[in-house]
């Protein structure tokens, strides 16, 4: 979609910001390998609000931990996308701009193709699985892989939540798809996921969503519960389908140069804290989740089905990537499919 003027002026002024921070970033560590008598602060970056559980319960709860310990070692928070958006962020971590980042494994393939496998359509069978695969001898070997091919280290992997599908119609199996637009993220990752469960994918900025949905350019969406309430969908759509499609899951990432300049007693308290910090996260996720769920069935608006026939979704995205899949993704999924429950 073409950029009006202003979006251009917004774009370029948010450009602008960021290589300010990020100078001042470079410009507070210089010569500081933490070994020295100086503070090393590192910037902590995500997309979502202050309010969000990745943000609350998550990168603030990390420098919490570590602002709280008398190690030479500070962690600055930028939420909200204040440091650029996740395609360009994550290229700021690579160059040492940004030091820790907060990312999804479908925009971080496009840097290694393999850890996207993280994201597809009923890959994992929930946070459990998720954590036992990225925990175990496979998820060690992917972010060793991930760190040669990147030059950013993956300290741990939270949850974001279960995805769903929201419309204005009950979506309980892949048939009640047929003829829905289902806005999808503008990724490679998301849009195979639509096809692997049988939804026309329309791709539309996450920021124009809400829009779309009122002028209904498209019938529907899927995101976690605590995004959907977040971005008030509940008020342009009628139904909320739990349909748990994918198991959302977010990488802690750090610039590898920076995490060698940290002295082993910052390395061990920073590991622990983001480490830490996934059940507590993952809590909080879970918590909105019951808080808006019970909210929504309370109101009467939006409807919940909760009788979605997942296993005939499962079924058909697993045949998908069975067909398509190839090399290093597909030894990977195999892998994460033979761990499942």
């Amino acid at each position: 979609m073409p950029r009006t003027p202003r979006k251009a002026l917004l774009a370029l002024l948010a450009l602008s910001a960021t290589a300010v921070l990020a100078a001042g970033c470079s410009a507070m560590n210089e010569g500081d390998d933490g070994g020295g008598g100086g503070t090393v602060e590192l910037s902590f970056a995500n997309s979502y609000t202050t309010n969000h559980p990745h943000t609350r319960c998550g990168i603030q709860a990390v420098a919490n931990a570590i602002n709280g310990q008398n190690i030479g070692l500070r962690i600055k928070t930028f939420p909200n996308s204040q440091l650029g958006e996740d395609s360009t962020r994550f290229a700021s971590v690579k160059s040492g701009d940004v030091e820790m980042d907060v990312q999804g494994s479908s925009a971080l393939a496009e840097s290694h193709p393999p850890v996207g496998v993280l994201d597809m359509a009923y890959a994992f069978d929930g946070p459990d699985h998720l954590f036992r695969f990225f925990d175990g001898r496979q998820g060690t070997r992917l972010k060793e892989d991930f760190a040669k091919a990147t030059g950013a280290r993956v300290l741990d992997v939270w949850y974001f939540g279960m995805r769903h599908f929201s419309a204005n119609s009950a979506i309980r199996k892949p048939e009640d798809l047929e003829g829905l637009r289902m806005r999808y993220p503008d990724s490679k990752i998301y849009l195979e996921n639509a096809k692997a469960v049988g939804a026309q994918a329309t791709a539309v900025a996450f920021e124009e969503l809400y829009l779309a949905l009122q002028r209904k350019t498209v019938d529907g969406q899927e995101n976690p519960i605590p995004t959907i309430a977040e971005k008030s969908l509940q008020e342009v759509q009628t139904h909320v389908n739990m349909s748990g499609h994918q198991t959302g899951s977010q990488l802690i990432v750090i610039n590898d140069r920076q995490w060698s300049r940290l002295t082993p007693a910052q390395q061990k308290a920073l590991q622990k804290a983001v480490t830490d910090t996934r059940a507590r996260n993952r809590t909080c996720i879970e918590q909105d989740e019951a808080k808006i769920v019970a909210d929504w069935k309370s109101k009467g608006r939006p409807t919940i089905v909760e009788d979605v026939d997942r296993a005939a979704f499962a079924a058909k995205a697993e045949a998908y990537f069975g067909r398509t899949l190839t090399g290093e993704q597909a030894e990977l999924y195999k892998a994460i499919r033979a761990t499942a429950p």
